[in-house]
């Protein structure tokens, strides 16, 4: 079962630094590689608008959907969307694949690929999103979190299986990302190992969990996001194979 394209609503004029994203269905956006991959644990390229639109489908009815549920892939995913692309110049998105197999939501990439899964029908202020993931790949990947996402900005917080982290602002309207808080986990499970990541936004205040543990609180008197989007994904680097599988994700009060 594969999730849909992530459709060009508004904010997209101005999208992220993720990266030059692409549709992994069969509708193709270019994509615009950058000049250099990034280092481990930095936060992925933004792209350019899309020169081409996939398809147009009818949004899910807001009134239809849940705001605040615990999705463990086992029915309807139509609510979620998904964006893919490269890395680096060595990324090929045709070795990007993000479907549910079994119960999970599977993330299996080639080298220098980034993709991310955005909860469509709400935009939140004050949100908590916590995912359950099981590696059954290499030890070097990372695990994204994201929330407020809009043409404003949004915060990013990437955490690397090696036990690193970052927390990253993306100004909409400089149109790149400032580091705002970093550090290392001893609470992270390298190897092929179960881990419970989340992501607390709540007014100004951005909470980081590792495995139940309080690892990071961050106040930021900067940027000071309103509301957006919701979501988490998942960038390789160097080393294959990259294989994570999603058990949940909950989207819950802060």
């Amino acid at each position: 079962m594969n999730l849909k394209a992530f459709k060009p609503i508004r904010f997209i004029i101005m999208v992220l630094l993720l990266v030059s994203l692409a549709c992994v269905c069969s509708n193709v956006i270019p994509t615009q590689e950058p000049d250099a991959p990034p280092a481990e644990t930095e936060p992925p390229q933004a792209p350019e608008q899309p020169q081409e639109e996939p398809q147009e489908t009818e949004p899910p009815s807001a009134s239809a959907a849940q705001e605040f549920f615990k999705d463990e892939f086992d029915g309807d995913i139509s609510n979620w969307s998904q964006f893919v692309g490269s890395n680096g110049k060595e990324g090929n998105t045709n070795e990007a694949n993000i479907q549910v197999e079994d119960g999970r939501l599977v993330f299996d990439f080639g080298k220098w690929l980034i993709g991310y899964i955005f909860y469509e029908p709400f935009e939140y202020t004050n949100v908590r999103i916590d995912v359950r993931f099981e590696n059954r790949g290499t030890n070097v990947n990372n695990i994204l979190l994201f929330c407020r996402f809009s043409d404003e900005g949004h915060y990013l917080v990437n955490i690397a299986n090696s036990g690193l982290y970052k927390i990253n602002a993306f100004d909409g309207s400089k149109g790149s990302y400032a580091k705002i808080a970093d550090g290392g986990s001893t609470k992270i499970r390298p190897g092929k190992e179960f881990n419970e990541f989340g992501l607390v936004c709540n007014e100004r205040d951005l909470v980081l969990y590792i495995n139940g543990v309080e690892t990071r609180r961050y106040t930021d008197n900067q940027f000071v996001f309103r509301k957006g989007l919701v979501g988490f994904g998942v960038a390789s680097e160097d080393q294959v194979p990259v294989k994570i599988e999603f058990d949940w994700v909950e989207i819950s009060q802060p």
